[in-house]
Order: structure tokens, then C-alpha cells, then sequence
């Protein structure tokens, strides 16, 4: 980012060591969340947050995600957290319901408790293309978690 002059920057920091991240994570469409998992928890593990400053909940589907967030956002033990879902249109209007709901949700959590949810809940229009963004996305999911409590730290 450009450097101004008179003007203090906090630099983006994907260091996790020391972090404590909680994880929620939908078993709706399970082979898809599971892929969200393994490349959010390998993208954490990567930059140093230890498997055992982690903690892996499981919710039935992407509606259930924001209030177990918002339970573990309250705990005051973690430094942010990652929502985990597969939402998969199909042939009804559920879809919309279900991808706005849950999106509006995890916002609300973070927004009242100033805890960071990096937002991993994959919206597709089939199952390729969830298969094809699930490791991804989940390891981007892992590096936001990080950056923002560390930003969140830093800031005055």
C-alpha cells in the first residue's frame, strides 16, 4: 500500500501465533464444509495459530452458524472467528432466504461484539462450483480471521 507522508499506517500482520480462533461450521452439504475447513485450518496452522488455540463447532446448517458465533463471541476467549457453510441453490426461493439470512447474521455478530468473523460461507449455483472454491475460500476465510484481530489489536 502506498506510504503517505504525516500519515501512521497499520500494515497488514498474518501472524497467528498466540491467537485464539473459533470456528463454526455448518454439516449441510459436509463434504464441501469439510473442504472449507481443511484449507481454513491449513491456511491458520500455516501462519502459526496452534491447532490447540482452536476450537471446531458444528451447527446443522447456515442458519445455526450466527448464534453459536455470537455464544462464542461473547465468551471473551477468542481473537476472531470463522463462519464455515455451503449454501447451494437449488430449485425454490430457500436459497436467497438462506444466503442473506445467514450472511446478515454472522454481520450482526460481529458488529455487536467487535469480535471479527471472517465469513467463509460459500454461496454457488451448483455443487462444482462449491467443490471447485472450497479449499480456497476456506483458507482466505483462515488469513482474514487473522488479519483483522490483529488489525484490531493494533488499532487505537
Amino acid at each position: 500500500m502506498a506510504k503517505f507522508e504525516n500519515i501512521e499506517e497499520i500494515e497488514q500482520d498474518l501472524d497467528g501465533h498466540g491467537l485464539r480462533i473459533g470456528i463454526v461450521m455448518s454439516r449441510f452439504n459436509i463434504d464441501v464444509c469439510e473442504g472449507l475447513l481443511s484449507g481454513c485450518v491449513s491456511s491458520l496452522t500455516h501462519h502459526g495459530v496452534a491447532p490447540s488455540d482452536m476450537i471446531l463447532v458444528t451447527v446443522p446448517g447456515a442458519l445455526e452458524i450466527p448464534v453459536a458465533l455470537g455464544k462464542l463471541a461473547r465468551s471473551g476467549k477468542y481473537d476472531a472467528l470463522v463462519a464455515l457453510g455451503a449454501v447451494i441453490r437449488g430449485e425454490t426461493y430457500h436459497f436467497e432466504v438462506v444466503s442473506n439470512e445467514s450472511a446478515r447474521g454472522v454481520m450482526e455478530v460481529q458488529l455487536d461484539t467487535g469480535v471479527p468473523v471472517a465469513n467463509g460461507i460459500l454461496t454457488t449455483e451448483d455443487d462444482d462450483q462449491a467443490l471447485y472454491r472450497m479449499n480456497q475460500k476456506g483458507g482466505e476465510a483462515g488469513l482474514a480471521a487473522i488479519e483483522m484481530a490483529n488489525l484490531l489489536r493494533r488499532m487505537p
